[in-house]
């Protein structure tokens, strides 16, 4: 079932993935932390190769792909309506893959329906909503973050 929450380059990469969703190094998760630069949309094909690198080991045929596609929404999302830098984090733990990313602007994304005269805007948080297991916005002092988490397994 799902649930909604209420609520540069390369910075750090560490531990090895594994077989069988399980990807932990000595207990600990894998993480990718990745800075992105003021409307940098170079970063959005760079972030979606990073996690499917994260990822090659990770979870059933195609999660790694619906994973790739949301932070592609979301790393876009960050860079088109801010007017300041953003941090992708990507966390693979036991069981759970969550992706966040932090912008430092206050406005709070919101739903809408697609525009009608537009293929390309207004379906990313749609995306998100529809093929995330969770989603969420947590607000911070200075901005917020918009993540989603997807289990190994399809939902």
């Amino acid at each position: 079932m799902k649930r909604q929450a209420r609520g540069g380059g390369p910075v750090a990469v560490g531990g090895a993935s594994a077989q069988a969703g399980e990807p932990v190094r000595a207990g600990r998760p894998v993480q990718l932390r990745r800075r992105l630069g003021r409307a940098d949309l170079k970063a959005v094909p760079e972030a979606r190769r990073e996690v499917r690198e994260l990822l090659q080991h990770w979870g059933r045929p195609g999660r790694s792909q619906i994973a790739e596609l949301l932070t592609s929404e979301l790393v876009t999302n960050a860079l088109v309506h801010t007017d300041d830098e953003a941090v992708l984090t990507a966390v693979v733990g036991p069981g759970v893959l969550r992706v966040e990313v932090r912008d430092f602007m206050a406005c709070r994304p919101h739903l809408r329906a697609p525009d009608a005269d537009s293929d390309t805007h207004g379906r990313g948080l749609l995306l998100v909503q529809s093929l995330a297991d969770a989603w969420g916005v947590r607000p911070h002092k200075v901005g917020k973050s918009v993540w989603f988490e997807l289990g190994p397994e399809a939902a």
